[in-house]
């Protein structure tokens, strides 16, 4: 049995000037309703896998479908919610009109997010709680169909793959959070 974990491809959404946390909230929002840029050719281990799954699954966010889609223009894939990326914990506090580029603010609340602040979002344990079902609903998939492939998220699927790992599975250690990146896991015996 054979799960692959591929990351979505870079957003067209490219907003890279410096902005305040007000903005950034619209940011976020601007993110996660644009799909990815279209390549000209894309990793082969990422269209091994695909060609190789029998089922195809993603979030249920644009880029994550829009990914599967360019992987794999005739396949079918499935939209699951729970395959879902962490939302980020966004304040609506002024930040004293500090402006800073989106990734920087990413990495704030992402830190933040880790170390406990969650305002009104989904926790770090319930996203982890969320994975371990997410995990779950892979392998027996992967029970029933031999070879599945999760196009999703950078910070979901990390938690997913730590999962696999805790429950037997092996593949990489170190897993990439690159766009267009693949991690496989498989079950042996």
């Amino acid at each position: 049995m054979e799960i692959s974990l591929i990351r979505h491809g870079q957003s067209i959404f490219q907003e890279k000037e410096k902005i305040t946390n007000a903005q950034f909230i619209d940011w976020v929002k601007g993110y996660d309703e644009h799909g990815v840029v279209q390549e000209k050719q894309y990793p082969k281990e990422a269209m091994d896998r695909i060609k190789q799954s029998n089922i195809i699954i993603t979030s249920d966010l644009i880029r994550s479908k829009e990914s599967a889609t360019y992987l794999s223009p005739n396949g079918t894939f499935t939209s699951n919610s729970l395959f879902r990326e962490v939302e980020l914990p966004v304040s609506k506090r002024k930040w004293m009109g500090m402006r800073l580029k989106p990734f920087v603010w990413l990495v704030i609340y992402r830190i933040l997010w880790v170390l406990g602040y969650s305002n009104e979002c989904e926790s770090y344990h319930e996203a982890n709680l969320r994975a371990r079902k997410a995990a779950e609903s892979l392998i027996e998939l992967a029970s029933k169909h031999e070879r599945v492939s999760l196009v999703g998220h950078g910070i979901f699927n990390r938690l997913i793959a730590k999962e696999l790992q805790a429950q037997g599975w092996e593949g990489m250690r170190k897993f990439s959070s690159k766009h267009w990146s693949c991690t496989t896991y498989r079950k042996v015996g």
